[in-house]
């Protein structure tokens, strides 16, 4: 009797139930981590804003807020560092329980990584056809467990506004041309100088309205603090700002910028300043250069990414929670990993993946965060110690060059129909 024929395996999707659980496995995990991440870190106790706070309070007692010094076992001496302005704001919070004014950076450093991250990630999403929610999460926790974002609430930081700020600006009010468009940019300068690095940028991309807007408001708000308190004015922008010693010292392994990295050759001296600013001028040229280039070519993201990299690298100090821009760098990198999905595109798409990996895991282990701090000069004496403590300055040069920039016009001949699976490339949130 012939045997009955048997029917094929049905072929079915993915289970929708096992897909969900191994999604909140990997969140649950990723989340565990974060405490362990955070918990060198907690020594520091919000000690840059107490600093703050402090001065805050001296200088409400009527005394000169750039007399102000606090003794640091590490660096010596400490003082307030930035500009008038910054102090304007910060002056209500010193009226406030020193509790609540750290609830309050904390909870407004979260909200802005949220948003930020939002803004990053949600374009990459659409294009790529991801689970929005798990990987909305994910990416939040990833940002979140960055040194840099450590180093920002644990130390009780700013630097999250500045973000906000300049990406809102750039990423949106710029390109959609608002009457408010460098507003962002130039507050962000006026509170702490680094970022006008970003007017440098409109200026090189001829976005000339924008960088003029920027210019004007930076300048608004110095005049302002300057009319509030002109002797402290006076004495930041003719004395103070030029004096590096106050924010701390250059060779610390925390300072990763060029001249630290020249810092750590010379310590306890101070580096040759005509080579510094060689390096200084080639690297931003050439950075610039491909900012410039990435804007002209629609891609946004990328240009004030490089951007920000630049101005890590140029500015005398840079400590490493001031580095947020390996973020979006990552983001760039995992978008274009994703697009290059062609056979003939499989060689680039390791290459860009394994730097996407390699980046996050140096970003999320850091290069201060498990370190002693030690009161000895730092001195690079070996290969070793060339890399190790010069991680995010050698990073930020890889990424200088290996960013990805592409064309509207080239995402134009990509684009495809609305069935056929998007294999596009802008990665601005527009």
């Amino acid at each position: 009797m012939p045997a009955e024929p048997v029917a094929p395996p049905a072929i079915t999707e993915d289970d929708p139930g096992g897909r969900t659980v191994r999604r909140l496995v990997a969140v649950v995990a990723l989340a565990a981590v974060l405490p362990a991440l955070y918990l060198p870190g907690l020594v520091h106790n919000f000690f840059d804003l107490k600093i703050y706070m402090s001065a805050m309070d001296w200088w409400t007692a009527g005394n000169p807020l750039y007399d102000y010094v606090q003794p640091d076992r590490v660096q010596g001496e400490l003082y307030f560092t930035y500009p008038p302005f910054s102090a304007l704001l910060l002056w209500p919070f010193g009226l406030l329980r020193l509790g609540a004014t750290v609830t309050i950076f904390t909870v407004l450093t979260i909200l802005a990584v949220v948003v930020t991250t939002r803004w990053l990630v949600t374009p990459v999403i659409a294009r790529h056809h991801l689970p929005r929610a798990f990987t909305l999460t994910v990416a939040v926790l990833l940002v979140l467990a960055v040194e840099s974002t450590r180093e920002t609430i644990t130390f009780g930081q700013i630097n999250m506004l500045l973000v906000v700020l300049i990406l809102a600006d750039l990423l949106f009010a710029v390109p959609q041309a608002r009457r408010w468009a460098g507003v962002g940019v130039g507050l962000a300068t006026a509170l702490k100088l680094f970022p006008g690095i970003f007017i440098v940028y409109l200026l090189a991309t001829r976005r000339w309205r924008a960088a003029v807007v920027a210019s004007a408001t930076a300048a608004a708000a110095t005049l302002l603090a300057a009319a509030i308190a002109p002797e402290d004015s006076w004495r930041f922008w003719t004395r103070e700002l030029w004096d590096n010693d106050r924010v701390g010292r250059t060779d610390y392994v925390g300072n990763q910028s060029l001249f630290g990295l020249l810092s750590r050759f010379t310590a306890p001296e101070k580096p040759d300043r005509p080579l510094w600013l060689l390096v200084v001028a080639v690297v931003a040229a050439y950075g610039l250069w491909r900012a410039a280039r990435a804007a002209r070519a629609g891609d946004l993201l990328t240009g004030l990414t490089l951007t920000g990299l630049v101005g890590a690298l140029v500015s005398p100090i840079t400590w490493t929670h001031h580095i947020y821009w390996f973020v979006p760098a990552v983001v760039l990198l995992a978008d274009a990993a994703l697009s290059a999905d062609r056979p003939d595109e499989a060689r680039r798409r390791r290459w860009l993946t394994g730097l996407a990996l390699v980046a996050t895991a140096v970003v999320v282990y850091g290069v201060v965060t498990f370190q002693k701090w030690g009161t000895a000069p730092v001195r690079t004496h070996d290969p070793v110690d060339f890399v190790t403590q010069n991680t995010y300055v050698l990073l930020s040069l890889v990424l200088l060059a290996a960013l990805p920039v592409r064309s509207v016009r080239r995402r134009q001949v990509d684009q495809p129909q609305p069935e056929e699976k998007s294999h596009q490339m802008d990665r601005h949130p527009q």
